[in-house]
């Protein structure tokens, strides 16, 4: 798992937020791909699809990439998607236990994670059972290392 494409990604959606775009791409990779439909099903954004091949020339050949499609949602002209920000970074990575998840979903602090503080506030986790919401993930007893926050 490479938290480094992670976080570019990131920042390309909050890039892509402010500058008003209805659809943007973004690598394809299957974190990629679990983090978007993650995103689809808390509402944050429209529709996750695989577009066709980008064609990348080279010096001596040239390279097919497929590439994720994704739309973005807007309400009263402001971006659903508010910030999307990594906690875990290349450097740290940050685990959390089903204990320390609760204290987060109740708003309090635990570890390097701060407390989800409003009810449009999501945090994700990557855990055995793939990408899931924090507040999932207390339901389902599990814990996993923390991906990004969505405020």
């Amino acid at each position: 798992m490479s938290l480094v494409n992670l976080s570019a990604v990131c920042a390309h959606l909050n890039n892509a937020t402010k500058a008003r775009l209805a659809l943007t791409s973004i690598p394809n990779s299957n974190l990629h791909l679990k983090l978007s439909l993650a995103l689809q099903n808390s509402g944050y954004i429209s529709s996750v699809a695989r577009g066709g091949p980008t064609l990348l020339r080279l010096i001596a050949f040239s390279v097919t990439l497929q590439r994720l499609w994704l739309g973005l949602k807007y309400w009263q002209n402001e971006s659903v998607l508010g910030k999307i920000k990594m906690v875990s970074k290349p450097t740290r990575r940050v685990n959390i236990d089903v204990e320390g998840l609760r204290r987060v979903v109740r708003g309090e602090e635990s570890g390097f994670v701060a407390g989800i503080r409003s009810p449009g506030e999501s945090l994700y986790l990557s855990t055995d059972r793939g990408i899931l919401e924090a507040r999932e993930c207390v339901e389902k007893k599990l814990g996993g290392l923390v991906l990004c926050r969505v405020l």
